[in-house]
């Protein structure tokens, strides 16, 4: 069994195809079959099955494929780390996670490690939710995905970094703006904006509320907590959001209620592999939670 053996197979998992897979390595399609073969012998099983318009991975070819794949991105990712260390370069980091994200909690740490690293690049990969971000992550595509910390991210180590609260936005005008804290059960008066569904927060609101919420008044949902927000500040609405530190409302156009009742968000980052990730994003990733964290 050799390197190329699995690069091959995984490469063969994918495409599910022996003829596309030999035009992108430039060689016969007996080639890339003689890699398959000599995985197949020496492990004793069968790992591909043909079918109607390509093959497919038995049972036993999906156990290698995720274990090589997991296996070959952390290969690549300590090679690119002694190469950094070898020239002394950054290189870049790659970073998942939600636009909103970015502009409330990280702003001012990618201000600074942009002055204090000029020669390394930052990417960024926006996602809906937490589970997209650890996809992307889990497939090599970014180094490190901010995240809501839960136990059902299988396959990553995470960091909790913080753990935030709930705070109502109402408008200035409304009824419940007099108020100086707000209970779970208090949002039964609103007429709510609930976090985008499908994400961490949208789940940990309707595990409190329940899917239909705490009244029969109709509910409006955002597709992230900057549009909630501004929904709440044209007064279309009460918007149910976490108190990322230093979240304020523009001009005063809302006011931000504490919400007690409902578990905080813990949030972090994630990486395939901490001891694996490149001194760059290792900083990176320690100056973000400075900021945040206050430490």
């Amino acid at each position: 069994m050799t390197l190329d053996d699995l690069k091959v197979f995984v490469m063969v998992c994918e495409a599910r195809n022996l003829s596309a897979v030999a035009r992108e390595m430039n060689c016969s399609q007996s080639a890339v079959s003689q890699h398959v073969r000599r995985l197949e012998k020496e492990i004793g099983l069968s790992l591909m099955e043909r079918q109607p318009r390509g093959v497919v991975p038995t049972a036993a070819g999906r156990i290698l494929q995720r274990a090589a794949s997991d296996g070959l991105t952390a290969l690549g990712e300590g090679l690119r780390t002694l190469e950094e260390l070898r020239t002394g370069h950054g290189g870049g980091v790659v970073i998942a996670t939600g636009a909103t994200t970015i502009r409330h909690l990280m702003g001012a740490a990618i201000e600074e490690y942009s002055r204090r690293f000029p020669d390394v690049g930052l990417e960024f990969h926006t996602e809906r939710s937490s589970h997209r971000c650890i996809d992307a992550l889990r497939s090599g595509a970014v180094d490190l995905a901010w995240v809501t910390v839960s136990e059902d991210a299988q396959g990553v180590e995470l960091r909790p970094v913080i753990s935030l609260e709930w705070v109502l936005a109402v408008h200035p005008d409304d009824p419940l703006a007099g108020e100086s804290a707000l209970g779970a059960a208090d949002l039964a008066r609103t007429r709510l904006i609930r976090p985008p569904a499908g994400t961490s927060s949208g789940r940990r609101v309707e595990d409190v509320l329940g899917p239909g919420g705490l009244s029969s008044r109709s509910t409006t949902r955002a597709t992230d907590w900057d549009t909630a927000l501004l929904l709440a500040e044209l007064g279309l609405g009460h918007a149910l959001i976490p108190a990322m530190p230093g979240l304020v409302s523009p001009s005063g156009a809302a006011r931000l209620i504490p919400v007690s009742g409902i578990p905080s968000l813990d949030v972090g980052w994630a990486a395939r592999q901490w001891s694996a990730l490149a001194p760059a994003a290792q900083e990176f990733a320690a100056t973000v939670t400075r900021h945040v964290a206050g430490g």
